[in-house]
């Protein structure tokens, strides 16, 4: 087995959700999500979440993001968030094209999360002299973070809390939400909307889907004009039944879940080891299906020489406390929903393998 810790998007999908795929692609049914899959898909989501909701999907975790923020701020007004945010970091300009020019500011001082200070002290400094000063309207957290850490309902309600105190909305991009529910082991509604997440981007995609996410509106009132934005950014799918069958796969028995511990608990048993072995470190704590590596150059190069796959990250993404020498790189793991014992097992073998040797 190619010990593959790249991504998690670059599997493929799990066998329950393909077989709703192929159930769905019987038959006839009406298209742009109005069908029997679309509408169980939404009614398990209402479930899931226990609560009314409006939900809509969308091919990317880009697109959804994007779209969804552009329900929540003006064109002149501003989204606060983490420093390495997807929304900021990785998804170009597209959420400044979605919502017609909403500057993104960046509030976490170097941390892995933003925290109750972060958003306490940005409103203490920020000028209000509007219209010369922009105005903050929406605040968005990651969930698991880009550092691969969670936050716990509490703190995504005191952020929650501060945050609407001070007039903006908040939207969680949830690409690894269920990562997050699995480590925490708490119900999806009090990881969301009970914490005061008025906008939730709920993805599959990294966790058993092919292509699924869906944008999800606890607060109705911001979904007005969701359905116009999608169609005008060409992510209303025709065979719309693509993506209700995939949720529907994904959500039944609890199966998203268990996708996600498996990466998680995967993660968990790699960390432990990669943790006990000198002249490796963990740059974070691992608390979902990512790791943050510093190590040897010439391990890397052994590593992906023997067919392991990973990926170099941003340095500038590191805590402030560590640095990293010039011998050495700065690399992210993640596992998966298919990563197996025996590709973990050889790759902390190779590890061993390269420190003996060097040793010697």
């Amino acid at each position: 087995f190619t010990m593959y810790f790249g991504s998690d998007n670059q599997t493929g999908a799990s066998s329950q959700v393909l077989e709703m795929l192929t159930q769905a692609n019987s038959g006839y049914t009406h298209g742009y999500g109005d069908d029997q899959w679309t509408d169980k898909a939404i009614e398990a989501l209402k479930t899931l979440f226990e609560c009314d909701l409006e939900a809509y999907f969308v091919a990317t975790g880009t697109a959804a993001n994007s779209l969804a923020l552009s329900c929540m701020v003006q064109p002149w007004e501003a989204i606060l968030c983490h420093n390495n945010a997807h929304i900021i970091l990785d998804e170009s300009t597209a959420p400044e094209l979605f919502t017609g020019g909403a500057r993104m500011r960046s509030i976490s001082q170097g941390e892995g999360k933003i925290s109750p200070k972060h958003l306490q002290d940005y409103f203490q400094t920020i000028g209000t002299d509007y219209p010369h000063n922009v105005r903050a309207t929406a605040l968005s957290i990651t969930q698991a973070s880009e550092s691969g850490l969670v936050y716990t309902p509490e703190q995504v309600s005191a952020l929650s809390s501060i945050a609407k105190d001070n007039g903006l909305s908040v939207h969680m991009d949830g690409a690894r939400f269920a990562n997050a529910v699995a480590s925490l082991q708490c119900s999806p509604a009090e990881l969301s909307w009970k914490a005061g997440v008025d906008v939730l981007c709920l993805g599959a995609t990294k966790c058993g889907a092919l292509s699924a996410e869906v944008v999800i509106f606890f607060n109705r009132d911001l979904a007005q004009t969701f359905s116009h934005r999608r169609k005008r950014a060409g992510h209303l799918l025709s065979k719309g039944r693509l993506f209700g069958a995939q949720m529907v796969g994904w959500l039944q028995d609890d199966h998203w879940l268990e996708l996600a511990q498996h990466a998680n608990t995967q993660a968990a048993k790699l960390a432990e080891t990669i943790a006990a072995i000198d002249g490796l470190t963990l740059a974070w704590p691992v608390e979902s299906n990512e790791l943050f590596v510093i190590m040897p150059k010439g391990l890397a190069d052994h590593l992906q020489a023997a067919g392991a796959e990973f990926y170099d990250w941003y340095i500038d993404t590191l805590p402030p406390n560590i640095t990293i020498a010039e011998d050495e790189m700065f690399a992210r793991l993640v596992t998966s929903f298919v990563t197996q014992d025996i590709q973990r097992e050889d790759f902390c073998d190779l590890i061993r393998g390269y420190f003996a040797a060097t040793k010697a």
